[in-house]
């Protein structure tokens, strides 16, 4: 970069100490009138002139040296900002030490918030965790009570009840995302188990609508994490149950690990397409929806990005929307 030349670091030098500069040649005026009012000869103040020329000179010299090297440690810290405090060069200057010292009391405060921000969430955490295990018992309840008698209005409950199950697991999953814990267990699985364990879980919603699943079983080995996975492939089967008024959802997948779930829904606008997997975003079917919260494929997005996994979106409003997810080895580093 241009700001970082020699010239540019020597022209900031100089600003920096012009005040020195101008002092010394203010000193070297006095002495060079004094010496003239006493008629001493020119020789002499020239003399006696280039002499402090040449020593202040090299002491400007080492001294810019000193600034540069100064300079660089700097820079060097800059790049790894997560250098303790206690790496910092030791100051040199008064003003070095009680910057210092402000920075060591700022980097006090901060470890303390933030070790109150992670306190509160871990209880916010430990709270939604719990909820979401209490609130299963009076949902099986419900569940058990109203598969005890097969009637259209318990049909209706029982679909409004696994919408209450999917809101509650999507809340504890956004928690999850969001606090950056690590328990993933990547392992080289086959994906048909996974797809079939979503397939299962909609399976009644499939049927309820009246909507063809067209799957056949795939032998596909993804390197990948089973859990969040099918969190995503849920997410996924759950919005094209959701905006398929008739027709078919298809899932397929290549030899190489790309899975592809499509619809024949609504589709969606190519404006929205862009922004989809934008957190709160529904776009135009979701406005039209009332009832789109805008966070599945924002947290589907997310679970990939942490997968290294990469999800895209095709659509044609009217026709129906196809959601991949690239599940090929090479999009995964894994440490």
């Amino acid at each position: 970069m241009k700001r970082e030349t020699l010239p540019w670091l020597l022209g900031r030098y100089v600003r920096q100490y012009r005040a020195a500069a101008l002092m010394f040649l203010a000193f070297g005026g006095i002495f060079a009138l004094v010496f003239s009012l006493y008629d001493l000869e020119t020789e002499a103040v020239w003399y006696a002139g280039g002499l402090c020329l040449f020593l202040a000179a090299v002491v400007l010299g080492i001294h810019f040296l000193s600034y540069r090297r100064r300079h660089l440690e700097y820079k060097r810290v800059l790049k790894d900002i997560q250098v303790t405090l206690e790496e910092l060069p030791s100051p040199r200057t008064l003003a070095e030490a009680d910057l210092q010292e402000i920075l060591k009391e700022q980097r006090r405060l901060l470890d303390t918030a933030l070790t109150d921000w992670q306190q509160e969430r871990q209880e916010s955490m430990d709270y939604y965790t719990t909820w979401v295990h209490q609130i299963k018992t009076p949902i099986s309840v419900m569940r058990m009570t109203l598969d005890s008698e097969d009637t259209k209005e318990h049909r209706e409950l029982l679909a409004e009840l696994f919408r209450v199950e999917q809101y509650v697991e999507m809340a504890l999953n956004y928690l999850r995302l969001g606090s950056g814990s690590s328990d993933y267990v990547f392992q080289e699985y086959d994906l048909d188990p996974i797809i079939r364990q979503a397939i299962h879980k909609y399976a009644p919603q499939f049927v309820r609508r009246r909507i063809r699943l067209v799957y056949e079983p795939v032998r596909v080995k993804v390197l990948t994490d089973e859990k969040w996975l099918l969190f995503i492939i849920e997410q996924i089967l759950s919005n094209s149950v959701k905006y398929t008024r008739k027709g078919a959802v298809t899932i397929t997948a290549t030899p190489e690990g790309v899975l592809t779930i499509s619809d024949t829904g609504i589709g969606i606008a190519p404006e929205d397409l862009p922004r989809i997997f934008e957190r709160g975003f529904t776009g135009y079917n979701g406005r039209a929806d009332k009832k789109s919260t805008g966070l599945g494929l924002y947290l589907c997005r997310m679970a990939a990005d942490r997968l290294h996994h990469k999800i895209s979106a095709a659509s044609v409003p009217g026709k129906g929307t196809a959601i991949s997810i690239d599940l090929r080895r090479e999009a995964l580093e894994v440490e």
